[in-house]
């Protein structure tokens, strides 16, 4: 399976919608095979464009932290399982998945549409 993190350094960002890159991590038998960055740049707050490349990358799963209703939306149209919330580094979020212990926490960013597209 795949995972699609948005990077803020080595920390999950906190801003979905102003990643400017992603890490598609690889998973095999329980434990992480590779890792592969991804820039995102310009598609920035575009939520159909930034579904879709995380399609494209194989993703079945993103663990984000916070996210706003059109980015989550566009996520789970495309069929992938979100898990919001997450604050912490990419590698820890990886290890309490890999645990079972990351929960969806349910959160949502309201932005009211500012440079939403």
């Amino acid at each position: 399976m795949k995972i699609a993190i948005p990077k803020n350094g080595e920390m999950v960002n906190q801003h979905f919608g102003k990643s400017e890159s992603f890490l598609i991590v690889t998973i095999e038998e329980g434990k992480v095979v590779s890792n592969k960055e991804i820039s995102v740049l310009d598609l920035q707050h575009n939520h159909g464009g930034l579904s879709s490349l995380i399609v494209k990358e194989g993703a079945s799963l993103v663990i984000c932290g916070g996210i706003g209703a059109g980015a989550y939306n566009a996520l789970k149209e495309n069929g992938l399982d979100v898990i919001r919330g997450v604050n912490s580094t990419i590698e820890e979020a990886v290890a309490a998945y890999l645990k079972n212990e990351l929960k969806d926490k349910a959160v949502m960013c309201s932005h009211h549409g500012e440079h939403h597209k």
